[in-house]
């Protein structure tokens, strides 16, 4: 493989490893395995799933529906509020596909009951501690609201309640994790308890969020999960304990363009526009927007005392206390990087090349 530039690099071992973990243990749980394709926005990832089994998917926007509609998936669930102003697209999904729809407002509900050609099914957005979007969980009476004008109207049918466990990210550890996920459970099968009482029997509950689906095992009171960033993982997800550094399935790959050795910096060909700007504090609260790592192809180890320091826009600085790695480096050669953010880095690339040397376009974003 020649690197000549940032390009981002993935192990489609990895991948399939972290697909089939959390794969298996919707199945143990006897539940719906929906995978959100946000983090890979990719058809050839998404014919990887398909060999596993997975039918039935999650996308953010009606454009990545399209995308992968027109790549033969034919259950898509979008798990973004519903944009009335893309009602001519959502009639021309929901004429070929099973496409399943998020609302959260009546205003939305009447709309869609005007100018709906196609049945859909509808899930209602329940906020459960995120606090970004959807019906506070305990707002009993507007989502009750909700449930019966959605019963009122002639293309809509009511499937259930939805929610996304953002608040998981905030974790630090497995027993946070493991708290939110109970708390969300129990909101939302309060929320089903209610709806049940008011006489909407068969109602699904489907929740979302790589940090609970990854650390949870118990998902019985629940219909599905729609994880995303499980496929490829990041620094992000390590760092709230969703997984160990070893199943993150995607590295950077960046030139070395210039050493200080007045500062042990070493200066890489990869930026903003490749990384994006998140990054993590670490515990002596450094600013973090990447690890160094061994490459694939090698018996895995991080390279301690190396990071990502700083970054502009084509530019990163990397960081070396260890003296030893920052000798053998030198100008041209190849150094890997464990990315914070998986999700806005391959949307960032476009593309990522697998060990092989395949090239995989991120055609759905």
């Amino acid at each position: 493989m020649n690197i000549i530039e940032p390009t981002l690099i993935v192990s489609k071992v990895q991948v399939l490893n972290n697909i089939n973990k959390i794969k298996s243990k919707a199945e143990r749980n006897g539940i719906r395995f929906r995978p959100h394709f946000k983090t890979h926005q990719s058809i050839e990832v998404g014919k990887w799933l398909k060999k596993l089994g997975v039918k039935h998917i999650t996308v953010s926007s009606v454009r990545m529906a399209e995308c992968f509609a027109k790549a033969g998936w034919e259950d898509i669930t979008i798990a973004f509020p519903v944009n009335i102003l893309e009602i001519i697209r959502i009639n021309n999904l929901a004429k070929s596909i099973q496409l399943n729809l998020l609302v959260e407002s009546v205003e939305t509900i009447q709309f869609l009951d005007e100018e709906l050609q196609h049945d859909v099914d509808v899930w209602i957005n329940i906020d459960t501690g995120y606090n970004r979007d959807g019906v506070a969980w305990d707002n009993h009476k507007d989502i009750t609201r909700l449930a019966f004008q959605i019963n009122k109207t002639n293309k809509m049918k009511l499937v259930g309640i939805l929610t996304h466990a953002g608040h998981s990210y905030k974790a630090r550890s497995k027993k946070e994790i493991l708290s939110v996920h109970e708390d969300t459970t129990n909101k939302m099968v309060e929320v089903q308890r209610k709806l049940q009482q008011d006489g909407f029997d068969g109602i699904q509950i489907s929740v979302g969020g790589t940090p609970t689906a990854s650390v949870a095992e118990d998902f019985s009171m629940v219909d599905e999960i729609r994880p995303g960033n499980f496929v490829f993982y990041d620094l992000k997800q390590v760092q709230i304990g969703s997984c160990s550094e070893e199943e993150i399935a995607i590295r950077f790959a960046c030139p070395v363009i210039a050493k200080y050795e007045e500062r042990n910096e070493i200066l890489i060909d990869g930026g903003a526009i490749h990384f994006s700007k998140d990054h993590l504090l670490d515990a002596q609260g450094r600013i973090i927007y990447g690890y160094l790592s061994q490459p694939f192809n090698k018996e895995f180890s991080r390279i301690r005392d190396a990071h990502v320091s700083s970054i502009s826009q084509e530019h990163g600085t990397i960081e070396v206390s260890n003296n030893d790695f920052f000798q053998e480096i030198r100008v041209g050669d190849i150094v890997y990087i464990m990315p914070v953010h998986a999700c806005l880095a391959t949307n960032l690339m476009g593309k990522l090349i697998t060990l092989t040397g395949k090239e995989i376009s991120v055609t759905c974003r």
